[in-house]
């Protein structure tokens, strides 16, 4: 039983697994994407995202930390370069999973992209555009915009909302052509027919 451990083994010796995945680390790292099965990608998130913490302190014992476990220098070198350049006001979640609604043909594994968040222009722009289009708005000027919209469908005009406070009104003289009853008549046409 296996309760309780959090490491997929992947069906693999420990020396391997830790190849495998130091090589799909130094492959994301230099491609910025990956595809692979989503087991695989959840193993080298866990495994990719310290080191890439680590990459936002550029001394000399992190680079050594991190080479003991990459065994790159290209790989390093992109790692303390551009990378940890835009990833450096990111507090975490470095990587981002994207299932495929495809499986391998062999044995019918989910497969998936795994990515650097910072990277993925697309997404970016996307996001960037629809915080742009976003705005802000009072609820009380939401409200009177909603109501004003209404009223004019309906044929009326609807009376505005505002913040102030309302003075002392004066009540008009009633006119007995447009004074309304109850049911919808005017009082002219009432009186008509009487």
């Amino acid at each position: 039983m296996r309760h309780g451990k959090k490491i997929n083994h992947l069906g693999r010796t420990t020396a391997h697994r830790h190849a495998m995945l130091s090589n799909m680390a130094s492959a994301l790292i230099m491609h910025k994407r990956v595809t692979t099965t989503v087991a695989k990608a959840k193993a080298l998130r866990q495994y990719i995202e310290p080191l890439l913490t680590k990459a936002k302190d550029d001394t000399t014992h992190s680079r050594r930390t991190v080479f003991a476990t990459l065994q790159s220098k290209e790989t390093l070198k992109e790692l303390f370069g551009s990378v940890a350049e835009k990833i450096a006001n990111r507090p975490g979640g470095y990587t981002r999973i994207l299932k495929l609604s495809a499986t391998r043909q062999g044995d019918n594994a989910d497969m998936c992209i795994i990515e650097l968040v910072d990277f993925n222009e697309t997404l970016l722009e996307a996001k960037n555009a629809t915080e742009a289009k976003s705005t802000t708005t009072r609820r009380s000027r939401r409200r009177g915009g909603k109501a004003e919209a209404a009223g004019n469908e309906a044929g009326t005009s609807a009376a505005v909302v505002t913040d102030a406070p309302a003075a002392t009104t004066q009540e008009a003289p009633a006119d007995t052509a447009t004074d309304t009853l109850t049911n919808g008549e005017t009082r002219e046409e009432a009186e008509k027919a009487e």
